[in-house]
């Protein structure tokens, strides 16, 4: 909801009409902000170049961006496509994509089909598709995965297991027989 273009302001800024980016604003922001069709009709599939490693911009998907300096604590993220978190994140969330920035941290408790961590997790990740560490990437706690791919140089520390095996544990469990206590009567 909030992370809309002009949801506070009804049309552009005298510095935005002048194609200059308002103060206080990124590179990333600014041209997020710009429609898919002012820029071309192959511009909603192709991913923006702006001098950092951006996802491509899809038609209709939520996404939030923590900028650098913003701390986010206590929040439950929902119906939220992608999270990049630049800045600190302390929340949960069920989604699709999580992407850590290399300066940016998040603790607490994800369940994520896709997380590319270039900067720091701490908690309970469960990525049901892929988790991806990258170089510089800190990843410990309770992980779950159903992929994973670490670049040299990425750690990851704690609780680690494939959903695969986790799923073959908690059938070992269930198979077990179990005693039955007979209840004189």
């Amino acid at each position: 909801m909030f992370n809309k273009p002009n949801l506070f302001h009804g049309g552009e800024s005298s510095a935005q009409r002048n194609g200059q980016r308002p103060a206080g604003t990124n590179v990333a922001a600014a041209s997020a902000a710009q429609p898919a069709e002012a820029a071309g009709p192959s511009a909603a599939r192709e991913p923006q170049a702006v001098g950092r490693e951006e996802a491509p911009v899809v038609a209709g998907e939520s996404r939030l961006i923590v900028g650098p300096e913003v701390k986010l604590k206590g929040a439950e993220i929902l119906d939220c496509d992608t999270l990049v978190v630049e800045g600190r994140v302390e929340a949960t969330m069920d989604s699709r994509v999580l992407r850590i920035a290399e300066k940016g941290a998040f603790k607490g408790t994800v369940g994520i089909d896709i997380a590319e961590i270039h900067g720091h997790f701490e908690g309970e990740l469960t990525a049901r598709k892929q988790l991806l560490i990258h170089a510089g990437g800190r990843v410990s706690g309770k992980i779950r995965y159903g992929k994973i791919l670490i670049e040299e140089g990425g750690e990851l520390s704690g609780d680690v297991q494939s959903l695969s095996a986790a799923g073959k544990e908690l059938r070992a469990v269930d198979d077990k027989p179990r005693a039955l206590a007979a209840v004189a009567g």
